[in-house]
């Protein structure tokens, strides 16, 4: 069963193929699929079930996500029910293209940048099952 305080990470860079908006933006739903992968890794190593993501109950943006940025998404567990799991989930740019330097130009950013934090509802199975009831 999961525990409270377990974290995971993921870090995967954005292509330019994500790039939807002027600037090289991308939505804000490539962050949140992120969270998705990374909830189903909690609920993989805490329950031994890929687990299903229920909803979100508050998603903030905070900064702007680019194409050709790294980014690092996390989760992590704040609460353990019987068969849901309340996580705290958050996403940094830990590094980011800067074009006027050169077409392939990249600086590691220190600190990281915080785009999005958000609270979401994880359910998996109850121990012992093997189906989702």
């Amino acid at each position: 069963m999961s525990t409270v305080g377990l974290v995971v990470t993921h870090r995967r860079y954005v292509p330019y193929a994500h790039a939807h908006y002027g600037g090289s933006l991308v939505d804000g739903a490539y962050t949140l699929g992120l969270f998705g992968d990374v909830a189903t890794e909690v609920a993989i190593v805490g329950d031994g079930d890929e687990g299903l993501l229920a909803g979100y109950s508050e998603v903030r943006f905070l900064a702007p996500v680019q194409a050709g940025d790294v980014l690092e998404a996390s989760c992590e567990v704040t609460r353990v029910g019987t068969r849901s799991r309340t996580l705290r989930c958050w996403a940094d740019v830990v590094a980011r293209a800067v074009p006027e330097r050169g077409a392939s130009a990249a600086a590691v950013l220190d600190p990281p940048l915080r785009v999005v934090e958000a609270t979401a509802t994880l359910v998996v199975p109850l121990a012992g099952t093997t189906e989702r009831e």
